[in-house]
């Protein structure tokens, strides 16, 4: 329950955050009034409210097991033993270029 408890208080920080953002709207004024401290308190309300939508992400993908991260999958061992060469006889040999041809 660690995860909800830390979504909670990011919660109830963002609430708060919004209440002085609103607080502060009343002193400087919401931008209706022009100015360019109104212009910054609108920046600030619209970035609080982006923080607040952001959360609500956060926190419905929380609680959805099929948004929640998924389980590990198990591992696939590689062997260090080397590959067989005869799968190899089609290919060319990376930046060499085929044997049997030489650079132009």
């Amino acid at each position: 329950m660690a995860l909800q408890d830390d979504l909670t208080a990011v919660q109830r920080s963002v609430d708060e955050l919004l209440r002085a953002v609103g607080k502060l709207e009343q002193q400087v004024g919401d931008g209706s009034r022009g100015g360019p401290a109104a212009i910054d308190v609108r920046r600030v309300r619209a970035d609080a409210d982006h923080l607040r939508e952001s959360v609500a992400l956060l926190r419905a993908s929380a609680h959805d097991p099929a948004v929640a991260p998924q389980k590990r999958l198990d591992l696939v061992t590689i062997p260090d033993t080397p590959y067989d060469s005869s799968l190899w006889t089609d290919s060319d040999d990376e930046g060499l270029g085929a044997s049997d041809r030489h650079a132009p």
